[in-house]
């Protein structure tokens, strides 16, 4: 199709919807399932769908939200929606301190396809879904989408991206750094790329892949270590002659800037940032890094020394084809209020750091 594959356009459109606060239809060999995003649903939009539904509407959670309530359920639990207010089902869908369902069952992976296309829209992955079946219904005008459309996007739009600006910006400490803006991707979202000095694109390039962290980056968070990797990073490609830093949009490991302020909510009571996603019913890492492949190949870049403590993105670019050369950790400070987050990317998600040999910056000095 000209204007792009048709389970791209109908997954984009979806997602779309979903943050509308509208249903979307989920169609699969002659049935329907209506879904809505529970985090995009007003209590009135709520009560319009179960009544359309006739009361037949479940609660999907995904396998990390069904763990934290008690439930074994790999495949996820759909629980009936039935006799729930708007406030009593958003606390069982994403809020701590819910009481485990005393009547569920398992899901099935149909289900899993809306709560990816709830993520993609970066909402919450608890969704409401009711079978509608072929006839006449009130969700006749929904868009519709299909098992297989979020995965399609993925291997072809999101690798699709084209630049669309440049411009060099003079940086503190830096100098000028040319700012690239590609555009493109699952989605539609702006990249950039951060091209510093003039790095040989013929040989392996120092390449820093950073994942947006508004509170970091820009306003200086001491709860984690994001924006001391940025400039820290910046400052080494500068010391190694140049490089390129490429600063992607997926704000909170992924879940979009909303999901991690209530995350961040969820640590402030003392879990830590695997654990408060978990609430959530995500996985303890979301991005994906199609983009970074895709830029990284339009600079002409297939050789790179990978500035990161993440093995995960080593993996990733060298099963893309991208040969990861060498390692070159980027690191911060440890500060009281980072040192448990920096020590759970360590023990919980394999960051290859010794936070122990870390610089310490002491209370008042953090203050």
């Amino acid at each position: 199709m000209v204007f792009g594959s048709p389970g791209t356009l109908r997954a984009e459109r979806g997602a779309a919807e979903l943050r509308a606060g509208r249903p979307v239809v989920l169609r699969q060999e002659g049935s329907r399932i209506a879904v809505l995003a529970l985090d995009a649903a007003s209590p009135s939009i709520y009560e319009a769908f179960l009544a359309a539904t006739d009361g037949d509407a479940c609660l999907y959670l995904t396998p990390p939200r069904a763990a934290v309530l008690g439930l074994d359920a790999p495949q996820g639990a759909l629980i009936p929606a039935r006799a729930r207010d708007h406030d009593s089902i958003c606390r069982l869908g994403y809020m701590r301190g819910a009481d485990a369902p005393a009547e569920w069952r398992a899901a099935t992976p149909l289900m899993h396809e809306a709560a990816a296309l709830a993520r993609l829209a970066l909402l919450l992955p608890a969704v409401l879904v009711a079978a509608i079946g072929e006839g006449p219904s009130l969700f006749d005008a929904c868009a519709e989408v299909e098992p297989g459309d979020i995965q399609q996007g993925f291997s072809t739009a999101a690798l699709d991206f084209r630049e669309v600006a440049r411009t060099p910006v003079p940086l503190k400490d830096i100098g000028d750094v040319v700012f690239t803006v590609f555009r493109g991707g699952f989605a539609q979202r702006d990249q950039l790329a951060l091209i510093v000095g003039e790095p040989d694109f013929s040989g392996s390039v120092p390449v820093r892949v950073h994942s947006s962290c508004i509170t970091g980056d820009l306003f200086g968070s001491l709860k984690c270590d994001c924006g001391d990797q940025l400039r820290g990073g910046l400052a080494k490609l500068k010391a190694l002659g140049g490089g390129v830093l490429l600063y992607l949009d997926q704000e909170g490991r992924g879940t979009g800037i909303a999901s991690k302020m209530r995350a961040y909510g969820f640590q402030h009571q003392g879990l830590d940032t695997v654990d408060a996603d978990a609430e959530l019913g995500f996985g303890g890492d979301e991005r994906r890094y199609e983009a970074a492949v895709s830029i990284l190949r339009q600079l002409g870049i297939g050789s790179v020394r990978l500035l990161t403590n993440n093995p995960a993105k080593i993996a990733y670019l060298r099963g893309s084809g991208i040969v990861v050369d060498e390692r070159l950790s980027v690191e911060g400070e440890v500060t009281p209020q980072n040192e448990g987050y920096l020590r759970t990317k360590v023990n919980r998600s394999g960051h290859l750091m010794n936070v122990d040999a870390l610089p310490r910056k002491d209370s008042d000095a953090a203050g």
